[in-house]
């Protein structure tokens, strides 16, 4: 009884049935029609023998396999393909029933194409998740039809979790420009360097182009050819990522909290200090603090950073600075660059931590990332034609100033702050990472 359970009647046959009882109800009044009605009706049972047939007969006609990636990358576009292959005699048309996971919300989950016998035809589409964590594939369900009267089913019965990492997307993506030197594609800019804050490496040859000042002259004597100084940038330095689990991190901007994108960014802004020979570590913190990870430069440290930001969410209090100064002074000991992707919407949040980031930029060079709320930005843009438009206009620019005030706080205070869009925060960070670097803050 498993065929019963395959079949799927589609709308042309009982488009035809109706006009077959609409052709006898006819018939009442014009005699000949009957006879017609009559021959198309055998002539229809005979067609759907043929299609049932040629439909179940073959056992397992239909192969349907996923080339699914072993997890996904939050935030960014995901490529997925399904392959699925005929070994009908003849071409027949399928239509595909991919069951999406649930926080993905698709509707549009069907495809259709027409299959040619013994030939693979490959569908690909793309998937773009706003939230970590494992995304479940149902079941794929493929309806086969030849004359248009029957659907036959065929279904891929296992499911399929997969899931979903923090942005190693965009962190291959910055590493591979970077290598090749062209992140200035991406926004990172170039930074020139000031001071000597420049480890000395070796003595090479002059090529065109290098700095003169670097040129060394007893050494240019001795070999009869100009020689010049090799310096290299000073290594191992702690570079921390500090992120804020409180509640002001919940804020969604583009279907992804603040949260998601502080993640990614510390994904990326930590290999790119491994990659640059400093070692990166990271914690999160609300009340209490955890997740620590000490700055280490070593081939497992991106695998152990990206599972600890995996797992991370979101609380419903509000952070505890003191606290995290407090596990700032006991475990972290060298002097570090220490990002902190925290949140103030209003003076008096941020005046009640202010405190705490001055006493812990005695001993570090600390890094404020503050969020534009781009939504506001917009609304204080628009103009104001009712009076409901008005007063949301003037309170919009209201909360935009505030948040000028805090920036200027934070820069009186002397400490580095970053005033990011949520989709610029990757780029800015490294932006500013290169730029403390060059200037020999650390």
């Amino acid at each position: 009884m498993n065929w019963i359970r395959q079949l799927y009647v589609k709308n042309l046959f009982f488009y035809l049935l109706l006009g077959l009882a609409g052709g006898f109800a006819l018939s009442f009044y014009v005699e000949p029609l009957r006879i017609l009605c009559t021959v198309v009706l055998w002539g229809l049972l005979l067609v759907c023998v043929w299609d049932l047939l040629f439909l179940f007969f073959p056992k397992k006609p239909i192969v349907i396999q996923r080339k699914y990636p072993e997890k996904m990358s939050n935030g960014d576009i995901n490529s997925f393909s399904l392959l699925v292959s005929s070994s009908y005699a003849i071409g027949v048309k399928a239509r595909i029933l991919e069951e999406m996971p649930l926080q993905l919300q698709m509707r549009k989950n069907e495809f259709f194409l027409r299959l040619s016998p013994d030939k693979g035809h490959e569908i690909e589409f793309e998937l773009s998740p706003k939230s970590r964590g494992v995304y479940s594939f149902g079941r794929c369900n493929v309806l086969i039809s030849h004359l248009g009267l029957f659907e036959r089913k065929f279904t891929l019965e296992g499911n399929l979790d997969i899931p979903c990492y923090p942005s190693f997307i965009q962190m291959r993506k910055y590493q591979l420009l970077a290598t090749t030197d062209r992140l200035v594609e991406l926004g990172i800019k170039r930074i020139r360097r000031i001071g000597t804050t420049m480890e000395f490496d070796h003595i090479r040859e002059y090529v065109k182009g290098d700095e003169y000042r670097h040129m060394n002259w007893k050494a240019s004597a001795k070999h009869n050819k100009l020689m010049i100084n090799q310096y290299q940038e000073e290594k191992s330095q702690p570079i921390y990522s500090f992120i804020d689990l409180g509640r002001v991190m919940r804020m969604p901007f583009q279907e992804m909290t603040l949260l998601d994108y502080a993640i990614n960014a510390t994904l990326v802004l930590s290999n790119a200090a491994i990659l640059k020979q400093d070692r990166a570590g990271m914690l999160t913190f609300s009340k209490e603090v955890d997740n620590h990870i000490a700055a280490e430069r070593n081939n497992k440290q991106m695998r152990l950073i990206s599972d600890k930001l995996y797992g991370i969410t979101t609380k419903f209090e509000e952070s505890e600075f003191g606290g995290l100064y407090a596990f700032a002074r006991k475990h972290i000991n060298k002097r570090s660059l220490i990002f902190i992707y925290t949140n103030f919407e209003t003076l008096e949040a941020m005046n009640r931590q202010l405190p705490y980031l001055r006493m812990l930029n005695k001993s570090h060079i600390v890094v404020a990332v503050v969020f534009k709320n781009t939504e506001l930005f917009d609304l204080a843009r628009e103009p104001a034609v009712k009076t409901i438009d008005i007063y949301n206009k003037i309170i919009a620019e209201k909360f935009v100033y505030e948040k000028n005030l805090i920036i200027q706080e934070l820069t009186r205070n002397g400490l580095q702050t970053i005033y990011t869009a949520p989709e610029d925060l990757s780029i800015n960070s490294i932006n500013k990472y290169l730029e403390i670097k060059a200037r020999g803050l650390i």
